[in-house]
């Protein structure tokens, strides 16, 4: 069977990890996600349900993987985009 190549791409607070891997032509984003080292990793990521996309694309999980897509795990937001923004604000005045 033809492998293709991709890449995953995880953030933590600290640091952005990047792995490149190979995987059989027909796997789905989520099944390539949970069949990398990552969730032994980060143990504390539930990357069964973590939000998942394609290029800063979400994407749903039976999306089919071509070469040299890049997966990117998406983690919830820590602030709210408009109250961080509100608070900068203020912090100016």
């Amino acid at each position: 069977m033809t492998e293709i190549n991709i890449e995953i791409v995880y953030a933590t607070a600290e640091h952005q990890h990047l792995w490149q891997s190979r995987v059989p032509a027909g796997t789905c984003v989520r099944q390539a996600l949970l069949q990398s080292d990552l969730p032994q990793r980060f143990p504390l990521t539930d990357f069964h349900t973590a939000p998942i996309g394609i290029f800063g694309k979400k994407v749903k999980d039976n999306y089919m993987l071509c070469d040299w897509d890049r997966i990117e795990v998406y983690r919830p937001l820590l602030i709210d985009p408009k109250e961080n923004r509100r608070r900068r604000a203020l912090q100016k005045d």
